[in-house]
């Protein structure tokens, strides 16, 4: 179960660092008040209305939108210089704590149930003639 949440987060994180470092066009077309059209990858498509036929007087009712998420365009690095030896220090020991997390010890565990008791050669008792009385 600790494997599979492991995974799981790690995989989140991953995910987290190539969304934050993702950038995209988000661009809408919208005839009047309705939306028409949108698109993620490329141009959004018009309505098909012909605006050059549209005489001055009248008012344009289509219009455009476009959106642009930018994502991260550097990620933080510690350069080799400041990465001491408290630091390399830490970053050892967190490894081993956090390897040994992770470390299943399965015991073979033995029954004897169908075992008798081993056998007796000698009767001690009688051996020794101590009985206890």
């Amino acid at each position: 179960m600790k494997q599979i949440f492991s995974k799981i987060s790690s995989f989140s994180l991953v995910l987290l660092v190539f969304f934050s470092t993702f950038s995209f066009t988000v661009e809408k077309h919208f005839c009047g008040d309705f939306l028409m059209d949108v698109s993620f990858i490329g141009h959004a498509d018009d309505c098909g209305m012909d605006m050059g036929k549209v005489s001055s007087k009248k008012k344009n009712c289509c219009k455009d939108e476009v959106h642009h998420i930018e994502g991260q365009d550097e990620l933080q690095q510690t350069s080799a210089d400041e990465f001491n030896f408290s630091k390399q220090q830490f970053l050892v020991s967190f490894y081993i704590s956090y390897n040994d997390l992770f470390i299943e010890n399965e015991s073979k565990k033995t029954t004897y149930k169908d075992a008798s008791p081993p056998d007796i050669p000698l009767d001690y008792q009688v051996l020794y003639q101590s009985f206890l009385i």
